[in-house]
């Protein structure tokens, strides 16, 4: 969340980054609290004061009354100030990040294109999409998925499996080698941390499944265990930002997906993720930022994978981000009938500057003594779902056989994919 200091400072910069970002949190009625709280507060403080002066001394029976009547009216303005507090918090949370001043302006649509690596092929023959390709060779079934847990659950099978392995020791090398600590993380967390995430675990528009009769919820990705990891915590980050990499499996409800879209493997509610994370001084995390991206690009060109960099518009930002960029592979599940394929979202990567540290109490110590809310980030390094999408659909043969790219060959132990 934003500095309620901030806020005070700086309404109309706020609304005016609420509409860009097409939210409709409210903050006139935050504002309104936020005075409101101010005024209980110091109200019961000076009620404590007298109750403290008045106890000094024998009290006469006058004094105990009045202090019995400062009792009440202290229990009275803390119980109203309990209920000013929940709708104060929850209406704070609804604000979003600040924008970084280069993020388009706009809608999903408004997105703009910074990098491209290379042109798709252009098969020689009609290419299939990858659950053409995978059911053929009888290694996804998605029938079973379904009668044994429900639709958009599936069976990986034979060598998708293979690969899935090949893939996430692939990103465990490249991502440990830039410094990344490897991690493995619960696939549940409290929703205490999915809120300070930024993550909703209630209410029709949640994307997450909630655990019955519990405080917790499946992660829908590592970013959540991994944000709450440092929660409530000061961190020592004078030798650097502490850098992570998670492997987690992700649970996603993906309610009002649909379409082509959502073929195959695209839009799935389970699967495995490889996610990185940092925690950083403010100072450093443009610059992270980047670097994240790049090991995201280091690990698609050489999975010898086309694709674009696309900076997200504002519109298409999480609550959390103050800047994020996608990668977008060339698939052909993506084909709109004209051409052989379009671009679809394989990671993304985001700066959540210290929105989410402020939410989760996490702090640096800073050399002068005091203490600062550090910044946050997060990347995608590999993820089960569209990575071998972008794989089988790139390298198709004309036989119904995929090549398995040569950088991923010794992990995977063989060059081909067949039946």
């Amino acid at each position: 969340m934003l500095d309620i200091r901030f806020i005070r400072d700086n309404r109309e910069l706020i609304e005016k980054n609420n509409k860009d970002r097409g939210t409709q949190a409210d903050v006139a009625r935050v504002l309104e609290l936020d005075a409101d709280r101010r005024k209980h507060i110091t109200e019961i403080e000076e009620l404590r004061k007298q109750r403290k002066l008045g106890s000094k001394g024998k009290p006469s029976p006058e004094d105990i009354q009045k202090m019995r009547d400062l009792g009440d009216q202290i229990a009275r303005l803390e119980t109203a100030l309990a209920a000013i507090d929940a709708d104060y918090t929850d209406q704070l949370m609804k604000i979003p990040n600040l924008t970084h001043p280069e993020t388009p302006i706009g809608g999903e649509d408004d997105f703009k294109t910074v990098f491209t690596n290379w042109e798709p092929k252009q098969f020689s023959f009609k290419p299939k999409d990858h659950e053409e390709l995978m059911t053929a060779m009888g290694l996804v079934d998605f029938e079973r998925g379904a009668k044994v847990a429900a639709s958009k659950f599936y069976f990986s099978k034979g060598d998708l499996v293979r690969l899935n392995l090949a893939l996430i020791n692939y990103g465990i090398d490249i991502t440990t080698r830039h410094g990344y600590e490897l991690v493995e993380t619960p696939d549940v967390a409290q929703n205490k941390i999915l809120q300070g995430i930024g993550f909703n675990p209630r209410g029709e528009e949640t994307q997450v499944y909630s655990i019955e009769d519990t405080d917790l919820s499946l992660v829908g990705t590592a970013e959540i265990t991994m944000g709450g990891y440092h929660s409530a915590e000061s961190l020592d980050l004078s030798k650097g930002p502490l850098r992570y990499v998670a492997l987690s499996h992700c649970y996603r409800t993906e309610a009002g997906a649909g379409g082509r879209t959502s073929k195959g493997l695209y839009r799935v509610h389970q699967f495995t993720k490889l996610e990185m994370f940092v925690y950083c001084l403010p100072e450093d995390s443009e610059r992270i930022h980047l670097e994240i991206l790049e090991i995201e690009k280091e690990i698609a060109n050489g999975l010898e994978l086309p694709y674009r960099v696309i900076g997200i518009a504002s519109g298409d930002l999480g609550g959390p981000a103050y800047r994020k960029y996608d990668i977008e592979a060339w698939m052909t599940m993506k084909s709109d009938g004209k051409a052989q394929g379009g671009y679809g979202e394989i990671t993304s990567t985001s700066n959540c500057t210290d929105y989410q540290a402020r939410r989760l109490n996490i702090r640096y110590r800073k050399p002068d003594g005091g203490h600062d809310f550090v910044h946050t980030l997060n990347g995608t390094a590999v993820v089960l779902s569209r990575f071998p999408i972008a794989i089988f659909e790139n390298h198709q043969n004309e036989d119904g056989s995929v090549s398995v790219p040569k950088a991923l060959q010794p992990y995977f132990g063989k060059d081909k994919i067949q039946k």
